[in-house]
């Protein structure tokens, strides 16, 4: 009896310290969360505590990875999450990642938080070399991956080498080319500073656009073989089931739409379809482990209905979430034009302060040089002055001896000797007299005349001081007014008409609004195919400067491929659309004939 009570007092005390939560660590592509997450827990109430975490509302994309013996498997939504062959050990770690891939990326993803993500997961895909991207697209993307991360492009901020940390370009691209990073740098700036005036979800929407058209994109790979034992790969993606050659993953032999399809179904390793029609007997092939014919069923049944959602109108909850997304664009478009009339007012404002700064310095040069012209005038008046009087005292003085030399004249002339010798002395010295006089005279004269035109240049001087005086006068009255216009013309920041602005915008969308968007949307339609045909134009130029630079023995089996198809014209698209040609009871055929 006290053995029973015992045994049963400890099973109570080991149930009662079973812990009831678990830690969880979710990874999504830029960040890491952590929950706690009870032990009861399904799959759903986990994943759908995540998408609220993010505001991610198209849940229908997404699910929860994880890895088992070297196998991806995804959490089932309605089995318990312990259930799963998830590692025991604390916290359990699940990638948060895109599992359904959109045909149309523009038209698909509504959210900005879902773009993003699958922007990041794509772009993470590229540069990992899990999606062929050739070298020309490479760097368009690694444009648009620029733009989405730093903006807009300022040459006086985004100088050379400052990618030199970023990864950008798949290690197979920069090891075909014999290209330093610079030039690689350089090439992509080119293009980045072409992207102006783009948001973040424009450049990262952009890029999906791109990155969709390439053969690999959403493209999941199991490999298989037929009845014959033939080694194939099986691509499962939102346009239907391909089958590749194993050394050949762009281009498909075989096609089968979604719309093909009746019924998929497996019994251990071997899988079965069956065609929608039913004359046309079902196509079976088998796969390497019962765990991947189960991965593959669930990405079958999932891209098929998001196959035929696509097809049918869209649900009430998705029509609120584009009408929703049109508005907040419309918003975004708005706000970002009034940012940028402000950016644009606010950039004159600087401009015609820096303007009158500059022609205020101009007029205290200007003022200072009159100051100085003044100075060295009057210093000139001095002297003018100070010569002048001097030369009228010897000009005086010149009289006077002048005046003198009359006298003795007319005294020598008095007192004239009778003999003949004194006549002759005497006349002799009356010559030099008179000639001394004459000299003087002269001399008296023009000194004289020097003095009047020193008076003249004395005179002139003054007047040239005066207009000195007069336009630093001038000079002084203008710059202080400039100095004061100046400071009512730099605009501050807060000025009351933005905030009036910004107070009366409105966003009461209205019918008329609706339409007026959708003609701005059909008109970005138009721009954007001219824009397609220009871009393709551009990719081409690259494509030809960087092929003298090409090392041929490094290119891979898939640039060789790439390359025979561009040559042929052939797309991702038309390849599948000419396979689908073809009558599905021959295309079963072809595949259990391979």
């Amino acid at each position: 009896m006290a053995g029973a009570i015992a045994s049963r007092m400890s099973f109570s005390s080991l149930k009662r310290k079973q812990p009831k939560t678990f830690t969880v660590r979710i990874v999504t592509m830029d960040a890491e969360m952590e929950f706690s997450c009870e032990v009861k827990w399904k799959g759903k109430d986990l994943f759908d505590l995540v998408c609220r975490t993010l505001g991610l509302r198209e849940t229908w994309f997404f699910g929860l990875q994880y890895t088992i013996k070297d196998t991806v498997a995804w959490l089932k939504m309605d089995k318990k999450v312990l259930d799963h062959d998830v590692p025991t050990e604390e916290p359990v770690t699940f990638h948060f990642l895109a599992k359904f891939y959109p045909e149309n990326a523009e038209e698909e993803l509504v959210q900005e938080i879902t773009q993003h993500l699958f922007f990041l997961q794509v772009k993470k895909q590229i540069l990992d070399e899990k999606i062929y991207c050739p070298p020309e697209a490479s760097v368009l993307l690694a444009s648009y991956a620029v733009q989405a991360k730093y903006g807009d492009y300022d040459p006086n901020v985004h100088k050379r080498g400052f990618l030199a940390q970023e990864e950008l370009l798949p290690k197979r691209v920069i090891n075909l080319y014999q290209m330093t990073p610079e030039m690689w740098e350089e090439r992509i700036t080119a293009w980045y500073a072409e992207h102006r005036g783009r948001a973040r979800d424009e450049a990262e929407m952009e890029y999906l656009k791109i990155a969709q058209d390439l053969e690999m994109y959403g493209v999941n790979y199991f490999a298989i073989r037929n009845k014959k034992g033939t080694e194939l790969l099986l691509g499962v993606d939102a346009l239907g089931l391909h089958i590749y050659d194993p050394d050949n993953r762009l281009t498909p032999k075989i096609s089968f739409p979604w719309n093909e399809i009746r019924n998929i179904s497996y019994s251990d390793k071997e899988f079965t379809i069956k065609p929608l029609d039913k004359k046309i007997d079902v196509f079976k092939f088998n796969s390497s482990k019962l765990r991947v014919n189960k991965l593959i069923l669930q990405l079958c049944i999932g891209n098929h209905d998001l196959f035929m959602r696509r097809r049918k109108a869209d649900s009430l909850e998705v029509q609120q979430m584009k009408a929703q997304a049109r508005e907040e664009k419309a918003r975004k478009q708005m706000e970002r034009q009034r940012l940028a009339r402000e950016k644009q007012m606010r950039e004159e404002a600087e401009r015609t302060r820096d303007e009158l700064e500059r022609r205020l310095m101009q007029l205290k040069e200007e003022a200072t040089m009159a100051n100085e012209a003044l100075m060295r005038s009057e210093e000139t008046a001095d002297l003018l002055a100070e010569k002048a009087q001097i030369t009228e005292e010897e000009a005086k003085l010149l009289a006077q001896k002048a005046a003198e030399a009359e006298q003795e004249m007319q005294r020598i002339k008095a007192t004239a000797i009778r003999t003949e010798e004194e006549k002759r002395l005497m006349e002799q010295k009356v010559l030099e007299a008179e000639m001394l006089a004459l000299k003087m005279a002269e001399e008296s004269e023009r000194r004289a005349k020097e003095a009047d035109q020193l008076k003249q240049d004395l005179q002139e001087a003054r007047e040239s001081e005066r207009r000195a005086k007069q336009k630093l006068l001038e000079i002084t009255s203008k710059s202080s007014y400039t100095s004061m216009n100046s400071s009512t013309t730099a605009l501050p920041t807060d000025l009351p008409s933005f905030n009036l602005i910004s107070e009366s915008l409105s966003f009461d969308f209205k019918d008329t609004d609706m339409k007026r968007l959708s003609m701005e949307i059909e008109k970005e339609k138009v721009e954007y195919m001219e824009k397609s045909k220009h871009l393709q134009e551009q990719l081409n130029e690259l494509k030809t400067e960087i092929e003298a630079l090409k090392l041929k023995e490094r290119e891979t089996a898939l640039d060789i491929l790439h390359n025979e198809n561009a040559s042929r014209g052939n797309s991702k698209h038309n390849t599948i659309k000419k396979l689908t040609l073809q009558s599905t009871k021959s295309r079963v055929a072809f595949f259990e004939e391979l």
